[in-house]
């Protein structure tokens, strides 16, 4: 830990930034390398902490495709500025720079070839570089703006933070022109994120829309969670469509219920009470292909042709919802039909979730600091000058392939070059 100089308890920063995350750590660099004098505080005892952790250590650190559509927020146009001033081009040239190899995944996602390291690292170099101060494992206490009427100083506000161990336990009091709120948000709280943000910005009358757990696991408490428990660990490659979304990779089944990118991307368009259809069979009219299989292979039995696409254990549990009556019963004595019937089952599984894992596995939280009351070229609040919002706490929030880190880069960036 970087701990606080003991001996100056009363220090002006040019900026105060509210946690050393992706979204922190580039405005802290980019305002620097500007000559400002720049502070990262930081409540956990590490920076960087979900940068480590995200796409299993590799760090899926961007897209080569990255538009408007891939976020969702209630102001759809309120992310274009900031994506188009700093764009997935700008950050892949800083790898670059910084000799970080990386590769291409589905879905034109850019992950880390070694280490999810390598991005905080380099990170840290720039901030270290441009003389960024940062300080973890501390308590922020109070926020309080100062009065505009002295004409002393040029800060804006005090912020008083304890820190945690023994060296800087006592209260300090800082102040600041600029202050950014960079606290993350409700998702994955044992990676740092807090509901901070949002109290600072109620604390100064801005709006925070209604907040829920995206990009996460689906849960059952119905019959289907035993079908679940069994199917533990059984990926499927489908389409599940919710509220006019639909989204195509992989399924996974769970003790819980169902997870893996596809069920974590169409979570952030489900709302409680909403049923989910799957698509078990993407790209295959299921009805006449089974009309087909019957005339092809008369005396097949129905799981034998589906156990191809679907596997063995999967199709037992269908075969059990679906046919269990006709396991034994060879295709030829199926009617048209009765297999039309199936296929649709199989094309529009219906199944309602009981609801999601919550923020405790949520990769984003989805709503958050109205963007109506904040600048979208500047991320500066409209009302309160010098106070910005940047990353996750702000109500926009990205599909799941490295779109949530592309907008702490880029919104980062543009309050950087404001503050």
């Amino acid at each position: 830990m970087k701990s606080p100089d003991n001996h100056k308890n009363k220090e002006n920063y040019d900026v105060i930034i509210l946690g050393a995350g992706a979204a922190g750590l580039m405005c802290a660099l980019t305002a620097a390398s500007r000559g400002r004098r720049v502070l990262v505080l930081e409540r956990s005892n590490k920076i960087g902490k979900k940068i480590l952790m995200s796409g299993g250590g590799r760090c899926n650190f961007t897209n080569y495709s990255i538009e408007p559509e891939n976020f969702l927020s209630a102001n759809p146009h309120f992310c274009k500025s900031a994506l188009s001033r700093y764009t997935q081009w700008d950050f892949i040239k800083l790898a670059e720079q910084h000799g970080i190899d990386y590769e291409e995944r589905k879905h034109q996602q850019l992950f880390c070839k070694d280490s999810a390291k390598d991005i905080l690292l380099m990170l840290e170099h720039e901030c270290e570089a441009s003389g960024v101060r940062i300080i973890t494992h501390i308590d922020i206490g109070t926020i309080k703006p100062i009065s505009s009427s002295n004409e002393k100083t040029s800060a804006r506000y005090q912020i008083k933070f304890s820190g945690r161990n023994n060296e800087s336990a006592k209260s300090h009091s800082l102040t600041c022109e600029s202050l950014v709120v960079a606290t993350g948000a409700l998702s994955v709280p044992t990676l740092g994120g807090s509901g901070m943000g949002y109290d600072i910005a109620q604390q100064f009358s801005i709006p925070v829309t209604d907040l829920r757990a995206g990009l996460v696991p689906f849960m059952f408490t119905d019959q289907f969670k035993s079908v679940c428990e069994r199917l533990a660990g059984v990926s499927v490659d489908v389409e599940i469509s919710c509220n006019d979304q639909t989204f195509g990779e992989s399924m996974l089944f769970t003790h819980r219920g169902i997870s893996g990118p596809v069920v974590l991307q169409i979570s952030s368009y489900w709302y409680p009470g909403d049923t989910i259809a799957i698509n078990l069979l993407p790209g295959i009219d299921a009805g006449p292909w089974l009309c087909q299989s019957k005339r092809s292979n008369p005396k097949n039995l129905l799981k034998t042709v589906l156990q191809k696409n679907l596997g063995k254990a999967l199709v037992t549990e269908l075969q059990q919802l679906w046919w269990h009556d006709e396991a034994e019963k060879p295709l030829a004595e199926f009617s048209d039909q009765r297999l039309k019937q199936l296929g649709e089952q199989l094309n529009h599984w219906q199944l309602k979730p009981s609801g999601t894992e919550g923020y405790r596995t949520a990769e984003v939280t989805l709503g958050g600091v109205d963007t109506d009351s904040i600048s979208s070229r500047t991320m500066e609040a409209k009302q309160q000058a010098g106070l910005f919002f940047i990353g996750e706490v702000l109500d926009v929030s990205g599909h799941l392939g490295g779109y949530n880190f592309q907008w702490a880069w880029s919104s980062g960036y543009v309050a950087g070059l404001e503050v």
